[in-house]
């Protein structure tokens, strides 16, 4: 197929995992993130894959780089067919904590960074009327959970931008697509590089997946830009929970988000983080919770293939049926 798709976030975790699936189906990429060690690594893998890949290093919270990127991308790769919103970064801190520079950083990168990714592509999509823009979401896009408040408003931010960036392109009959995919818990690396004031480290709440979950999702959804995409089903049961009722996931997260965020083990309170920095090193696309990881999940199977999944639950009714009349 040959599309060129701009990844965000590249260098590790969900990116990395993306640029992977994108470059299997033969997407000519660009990689755009802050961390060039894990940028040419990323490049490597999508070369033996059998894709070309462009390492543009960009700090996306500033809009002037990701106009150079989307500028440099169109030049060298040709038009761009996807741009995916993946870049992000946290800060684990009570909001009591938090340092204002600190909020703004994890704006500028997560929640600004989109909206700088969204317009650099459209002002390449709209001339010609066509293209997908992928924001990567959560459902922490609609459930804020302590410790993560930085974050969480700033998912909610992408959430309430897309919306209305939706309206407008329908409003305008434009064929440029923007689509949200909504993640689960993921085993990235971004838990062994974000900052932290916590006392024990931290970790994804359960249940957990691996980052090729989401990456099959990513890809998915660019070729299928419907409004949304809630991938597994923990995504799901949480966002329909806080539409219903929202006091109850308050009690509740208030009972168990705080430990439930942390493992046993002590970590120091200055270790390094990527908060205005990405480190040295080349970490992949996986964090530390590979054992608790699941590799697929059977909702998101479902909600990609309702037609298979509709004969074969016809076909259980059916042998159902005919077991009953028989007995």
């Amino acid at each position: 197929m040959n599309r060129v798709v701009v990844v965000t976030g590249a260098s590790s975790g969900v990116g990395r995992a993306t640029a992977r699936e994108f470059a299997a189906e033969g997407a000519r990429l660009g990689l755009v993130a802050r961390g060039v060690e894990g940028l040419e690594a990323a490049r490597a893998e999508a070369e033996r894959l059998g894709s070309t890949a462009l390492v543009v290093p960009t700090d996306v919270g500033d809009a002037g780089q990701v106009t150079a990127a989307a500028e440099r991308v169109e030049r060298e790769l040709g038009p761009i067919d996807v741009w995916v919103n993946n870049a992000m970064v946290s800060v684990f801190s009570p909001v009591s904590e938090l340092e204002p520079d600190e909020v703004r950083r994890v704006t500028e990168v997560t929640y600004l960074g989109t909206v700088y990714g969204t317009l650099a592509a459209l002002r390449h999509m709209l001339p010609r009327d066509r293209g997908t823009i992928v924001q990567v979401g959560s459902a922490l896009a609609y459930r804020g959970i302590p410790l993560q408040a930085a974050y969480c408003g700033s998912k909610h931010a992408t959430q309430g931008f897309t919306e209305s960036l939706r309206c407008e392109l329908l409003h305008a009959r434009s064929r440029v697509k923007v689509t949200m995919v909504q993640l689960p818990a993921l085993d990235t690396p971004q838990f062994e590089v974000v900052k932290s004031r916590l006392p024990r480290h931290p970790k994804p709440v359960p249940p957990i997946y691996r980052p090729e979950l989401a990456a099959e999702a990513i890809v998915y959804a660019s070729h299928n830009p419907r409004r949304e995409h809630y991938v597994a089903g923990s995504t799901a049961i949480v966002i329909a929970g806080n539409q219903v009722v929202p006091g109850v996931g308050d009690h509740y997260l208030a009972r168990t988000g705080v430990d439930g965020q942390q493992t046993s083990d002590p970590v120091p309170p200055d270790r390094p983080n990527n908060l205005w920095e990405p480190l040295p090193g080349d970490r992949g696309a996986h964090g530390r919770f590979g054992a608790e990881a699941k590799p697929r999940s059977v909702e998101w199977w479902i909600a990609t293939h309702r037609r298979a999944a509709a004969g074969i639950a016809a076909a259980a009714v059916y042998l159902v049926r005919r077991t009953l009349a028989r007995s």
